[in-house]
């Protein structure tokens, strides 16, 4: 039986965090996960990497302790609506709803019921698509059906000491108007941030002004609204939650909801802060801006696993989110399954993508070899480039099919629309041209059966043997550039095998004007 205590991947790390809040506490028969989403504008990809990692971090606590697990996937959907996004239609209509809880926004888009059903719906279908498991839970629903009551009673009973916790972290004038109560205007539907004039702990109302006329409101079953840092609390106790992760920006949030979550009797959840995600202009990305790129856009250049590589790697690292890591995080991934055969790797970073089930894909064919190809072929037609990679590998396993052809349709459209527009072919100076003709010379030397170390053997030996001896990565780089366009490029020696030795001197040929 594996010992999974010996790992050390973070989300190993982040599993043992709960094991010791476990062994220091009270014992459960089911530990709570969750995560949260404002749907205040459509999922972007962070909501995604939240879920896919709080799911790995579940997984290996599994690993660790046998114990059952849940993560409750929670949409903030009774939170008021307070920007009308840059990248949904109709915005005229929406502006209109401003401070009226997401589930009675029109849908802008006019699929749904509200816009806060829209963006759940949407929530829920990307994470069904990478087969997340999770339990989805409405605010607006557990609001209205009485789930948050008994907690919220407690927020009411500590109304003073919530005061005194969070009032310090305030503004001047927002101290003057601040209540954990939003109360639901019954007229309008529209949430009110009103001052409380009185709190009623015995019947758990609470008294306020509005427009000139005194109200006096329940705080239960869905009438009023938590200022989110005590609705997260709230929730915490409510669903007794053992993880939660959250983005750097909320660091301030969790240390002040954490207080309030002990006010109230029970203990905040273990945390992991990760780093926020970057657009290409290292701005922060954004629901309401819509910057950065989308799940469906990354999808659309490559495959769902390089989306779920990205996700795993160093998630206390700020990282730009942008199209260009597309290639390299697809190749990382690959590289890292190549390494995954014969034995469990825990600390491998697709055992963790995968859950232990090693899809088996032992091709050395990787994404940057199939966009150089297509770049050379200039073709959008995958039998052709299926067609060179059967010169490299002649046979393959309905995974390794599956990858390759997923890779190809992904390819095409990453080549259309981001390197045919940026290929610049150098033109080399007269050493630079002496050295590639050594090249062309020395691929031409070889037997056309040679494997494709022989052909990467013989170029690296041009390279030691030139000016560039001692700094061969500028060697390659102007191969790349001269032959391909770009500053990087395939490992050549496989490029010769899949292209063939004869388009390879042909290609090298045109491109020195030989």
């Amino acid at each position: 039986m594996t010992d999974y205590s010996q790992y050390k991947s973070w989300p190993f790390v982040e599993a043992k965090k709960i094991l010791k809040r476990l062994e220091n506490g009270k014992s459960k028969k089911k530990i709570i996960f969750e995560t949260g989403y404002g749907p205040s504008g459509l999922p972007h990809i962070g909501t995604f990497g939240e879920v896919l990692r709080t799911n790995m971090v579940r997984f290996c606590f599994e690993k660790l302790t046998g114990l059952e697990t849940d993560l409750i996937a929670f949409s903030d959907d009774m939170d008021g609506f307070r920007k009308v996004p840059d990248n949904v239609p109709n915005k005229e209509q929406l502006s209109k709803y401003l401070d009226y809880p997401l589930t009675t926004v029109p849908d802008p888009f006019n699929i749904f019921n509200s816009f806060g059903e829209h963006n759940n719906a949407k929530l829920v279908e990307f994470l069904n698509r990478f087969k997340l498991p999770f339990t989805f839970q409405s605010s607006t629903e557990a609001y209205k059906s009485g789930v948050f009551n008994e907690t919220i009673k407690k927020i009411l009973l500590n109304y003073e000491k919530i005061l005194n916790v969070v009032l310090p972290t305030l503004g001047e004038d927002r101290r003057k108007t601040y209540s954990p109560f939003f109360p639901i205007d019954e007229n309008t539907g529209k949430i009110l941030q009103v001052p409380i004039d009185e709190i009623n702990t015995d019947d758990f109302t609470i008294s306020f002004s509005h427009e000139g006329k005194n109200y006096i409101k329940s705080v239960l079953d869905g009438q009023c609204k938590l200022q989110w840092k005590v609705d997260w609390a709230m929730r915490w106790a409510a669903f007794d939650v053992d993880y939660e992760m959250c983005g750097k920006d909320l660091t301030e949030s969790y240390v002040l909801s954490s207080k309030i979550c002990r006010i109230i009797g029970s203990k905040p959840p273990e945390n992991l802060i990760y780093e926020l995600f970057l657009d290409e202009n290292a701005e922060k990305i954004s629901k309401s801006k819509g910057n950065g790129i989308s799940i469906d856009d990354w999808l659309k250049y490559s495959i769902e696993e390089s989306l779920s590589m990205f996700m795993y790697q160093r998630p206390t690292t700020a990282k730009k989110l942008y199209f260009d890591v597309i290639p390299k995080n697809t190749d990382e991934y690959l590289s890292h399954l190549n390494k995954w055969q014969d034995e469990e790797l825990p600390d491998n970073p697709t055992w963790h993508i995968h859950k232990n089930n090693n899809p088996g894909y032992q091709s050395k064919i990787n994404y940057s070899l199939i966009l150089n190809l297509i770049s050379v072929c200039k073709s959008n037609d995958p039998n052709v480039i299926m067609g060179l990679i059967k010169n490299y590998q002649t046979t393959f396993s309905s995974i390794e099919l599956d990858y390759i052809n997923r890779m190809i349709s992904c390819g095409i459209n990453y080549f259309n629309d981001f390197i045919q527009p940026q290929l610049k072919f150098k033109i080399p100076n007269l050493k630079e041209l002496s050295i590639l003709q050594n090249v062309v010379s020395e691929i031409n030397k070889i037997d056309d059966s040679a494997e494709a170390d022989v052909y990467q053997s013989a170029i690296f030996s041009v390279g030691k043997n030139s000016e560039f001896k001692d700094d061969i990565k500028s060697f390659f780089k102007l191969i790349y550039e001269v032959v391909f366009g770009q500053e990087n490029g395939p490992r050549l020696g496989s490029f010769i095998k899949i292209y063939t030795k004869d388009k390879t001197l042909e290609l090298f040929n045109s491109k020195l004007n030989v």
